[in-house]
């Protein structure tokens, strides 16, 4: 992440990097996840502008620690830093039910692993028992 451009909104939001891709650019997400290239620069920032934050707030699917895959939400993201291996938290999706005792958040390494996705049709939805 050495040639990694932090890109942040106006507000200084960290929306995701930019790095070399031979004579071009790949823009990338949060996660570690491409976004959009190989580009020329200006496309790139476009596409982490347009990519923006509000996913993080959308139910994913944890895989591996169930029968089934388990919905969760995001709590945390933190990228790779100084030589620190950033982390990925999430927690098991309470549906904003705050009286619902707090469930054990698992950590997960960024950048994102394989199982940890968006869900898919066929998923559990939560309200399907």
């Amino acid at each position: 992440m050495h040639d990694w451009t932090p890109h942040r909104r106006d507000d200084g939001e960290l929306l995701g990097w930019i790095h070399p891709s031979d004579d071009e650019w790949t823009a990338v997400d949060l996660l570690g996840r491409p976004v959009a290239g190989p580009v020329d620069w200006l496309d790139a920032e476009a596409a982490l502008e347009e990519h923006g934050l509000a996913w993080l707030a959308d139910p994913w699917m944890l895989e591996g620690e169930a029968e089934h895959p388990v919905r969760v939400r995001m709590v945390e993201v933190t990228p790779d830093r100084d030589g620190v291996p950033g982390r990925i938290v999430v927690k098991l999706d309470d549906f904003g039910d705050v009286s619902r005792p707090a469930s054990d958040p698992w950590l997960l390494p960024w950048p994102i692993p394989g199982r940890l996705r968006p869900p898919l049709p066929g998923d559990p939805d939560g309200f399907t028992l």
